[in-house]
């Protein structure tokens, strides 16, 4: 009961730093804050499932694609912005 209620605490701030991260890019345009905003995003929809399914061990199932996906798109997106920045120099 305990850690399904922290998993959803879990899940919500996840969800609550994507809409942050969403509005930054609303404001500035930055696609840097959209990938991490849609990353966030999936982290929550990852441990959302991970709450609800009972699995017992994350990195067994294919819940842990999502925490992947997640991941190398935050690589993804450093990579390209870094790449335009060193174009705009």
């Amino acid at each position: 009961m305990l850690l399904d209620f922290l998993g959803g605490a879990v899940s919500m701030g996840f969800a609550v730093a994507g809409l942050i991260l969403l509005s930054f890019w609303r404001k500035s345009r930055v696609q840097l804050f959209l990938a991490f905003a849609g990353s966030f995003f999936l982290l929550a929809i990852n441990q959302t499932l991970l709450t609800l399914s009972n699995v017992p061990l994350e990195e067994r199932s294919w819940l842990y694609l999502l925490r992947l996906a997640a991941f190398l798109l935050i690589i993804f997106a450093i990579i390209r912005h870094n790449a335009r920045d060193d174009r705009q120099r």
